[in-house]
C-alpha cells in the first residue's frame, strides 16, 4: 500500500469530516424541530421521535454492521456509507410528509450506523501506537463540529428557508466528504475480522462493560436535554431562532474546544483521568442548566460547561475501550458507538415524555441524575497500579 506523505498526514482529517457528516446527518432534527412540527403538521414531540427511532436503528446497525462488513476494505466501506448518507439527505429534502422522511431517516441511519466506529477503527491501522489515543479523539472531532458549526447553520437555514433546505445542505456536504475519502484514504486497508468469539471476549470482560455503561449514561443524560434544547429555550426563556442557534453554537463550540483539549492531553495524563476531568465538567454543566433553567444568560453558561464534555467524554469512552483491549478494538468501539446511540434513544424518549407533559424543569434533574451515575462507574473503572493504562 502506498501512499504520499501529503495524503497520509490528511488522512484522519478526511475520517474527521466523515463524521461532521454523519454527526450533522444524526442530530439535524434538533436543531429544526419547530419547523419540522410546523411543515409537516405534527407536534413537537411527534418530531423529537426522529431522533429517538433514528437512535434505536443507530443502537442495532452499529454491532451488526460491524460484524457484517470487517472483511470489507476500509475505503470501499466508508466511502460507501458517506454516498448512503449524502443520497439520504438530499432525498430527505424532497420527502412529501413526516412518514416518508421517517422511512428514508431509518434506512440511511441504518448504514450510517457502521461510520463513526469503522474510522476511529481505521485510525488504530493509520498511526503508530503512541498517537493512537490523540488520532481518535481528533477523528471524533467531527461531532464535535458538527454541533459548533453544523447544528447552528442548520437551525439558521431551516428558521430562514425551510428544513428541506436544511436537509440538502446536508447532503451536499456529505457528497464532498465522499469524494474526499475516495481521494486521501489509503487502499487496501482491513480491521481484524470480527466473529462470534469476538464477541464473545467482549463480553467476558468487566472493564469493557462498565466502560459501555459509561458511555449509555452519559449520552441518557445528555440526550434528555439535547433533544429538546430548542424548545425548551423558547418555552422557558422565550428565545428566538437566532438566540438558540447562538447557543447551539456555544455547545457546539465548546464541544470543539473539549475534544482539542482532550487530545492534547489525553497521551500525557492518560485516558482515565482525562475522562474524568471532562466527565466532572458534563455533570457541572447539566446541573447548571437545571439550576438555571428559566434565565437565558444562566442557561447559555450551563451549555459551555456541559459542552466541553460532551464529546470529549465519548472521544475518551472510545480511546479507552482500544487501550483495554487492543485486538477487541474493531467490536468494542463498534459496541461503544451502539450503547452511545441506545443513550439517545432512551434520553429522547424520557425526554419526550416529560417535554409532552409540560414537565420542562424536572428535564434537567433527570438528566443530572443520569451523568450521576456515569460518574459513579468512572472512578470505578479506575485503573489499579501496575495494571494496563485504559
Amino acid at each position: 500500500m502506498e501512499n504520499s506523505p501529503a495524503a497520509a498526514r490528511f488522512t484522519p482529517t478526511a475520517l474527521m469530516l466523515g463524521n461532521l457528516v454523519t454527526g450533522c446527518s444524526v442530530l439535524a432534527p434538533a436543531g429544526m424541530l419547530p419547523e419540522l412540527s410546523a411543515g409537516l403538521g405534527i407536534s413537537i414531540h411527534a418530531a423529537g421521535l426522529l431522533i429517538t427511532f433514528g437512535a434505536i436503528t443507530l443502537c442495532i446497525g452499529s454491532p451488526l454492521t460491524a460484524w457484517l462488513t470487517s472483511r470489507i476494505e476500509r475505503r470501499t466501506l466508508l466511502a460507501t456509507t458517506l454516498a448512503v448518507l449524502a443520497i439520504g439527505n438530499l432525498a430527505s429534502a424532497f420527502a412529501p410528509d413526516y412518514a416518508s422522511l421517517l422511512v428514508i431517516r431509518l434506512g440511511m441511519l441504518a448504514v450510517g450506523a457502521l461510520y463513526t466506529p469503522q474510522a476511529a477503527g481505521t485510525a488504530a491501522l493509520i498511526v503508530p501506537v503512541e498517537r493512537r489515543g490523540s488520532t481518535i479523539a481528533y477523528i471524533f472531532l467531527g461531532w464535535s463540529l458538527a454541533a459548533a458549526v453544523g447544528l447552528p447553520l442548520i437551525t439558521f437555514i431551516a428558521s430562514r428557508y425551510g428544513w428541506s433546505t436544511a436537509y440538502g445542505a446536508i447532503g451536499a456536504l456529505g457528497c464532498v466528504s465522499f469524494l474526499l475519502l475516495l481521494l486521501r484514504l489509503p487502499a487496501g486497508l482491513k480491521g481484524t475480522p470480527v466473529d462470534l468469539k469476538t464477541w464473545s471476549a467482549v463480553g467476558r470482560s468487566r472493564t469493557i462493560l462498565l466502560l459501555l455503561a459509561i458511555t449509555m449514561l452519559q449520552m441518557s443524560g445528555q440526550f434528555v436535554v439535547f433533544t429538546f434544547m430548542g424548545p425548551l429555550l423558547k418555552k422557558l426563556t422565550d428565545a428566538g431562532p437566532d438566540a438558540i442557534g447562538m447557543v447551539f453554537g456555544i455547545y457546539g463550540v465548546c464541544g470543539f474546544l473539549g475534544v482539542v483539549i482532550a487530545t492534547r492531553i489525553v497521551d500525557t495524563w492518560g485516558p482515565y483521568r482525562t475522562s474524568l476531568l471532562f466527565t466532572c465538567l458534563l455533570l457541572a454543566g447539566i446541573t447548571g442548566w437545571a439550576l438555571g433553567a428559566g434565565t437565558l444568560p444562566l442557561m447559555a453558561i450551563a451549555v459551555a460547561i456541559w459542552g466541553l464534555g460532551f464529546a470529549s467524554t465519548n472521544s475518551m469512552q472510545q480511546v479507552r475501550l482500544v487501550a483495554a483491549a487492543p485486538p477487541l478494538a474493531s467490536a468494542t468501539v463498534a459496541l461503544n458507538t451502539s450503547v452511545l446511540y441506545i443513550g439517545q434513544a432512551v434520553g429522547s424518549a424520557i425526554g419526550g415524555l416529560l417535554f409532552a407533559r409540560d414537565l420542562l424543569h424536572p428535564l434537567g434533574f433527570v438528566a443530572a441524575g443520569f451523568v450521576v451515575l456515569a460518574l459513579v462507574l468512572v472512578i470505578l473503572t479506575r485503573p489499579q497500579p501496575g495494571a494496563a493504562t485504559a
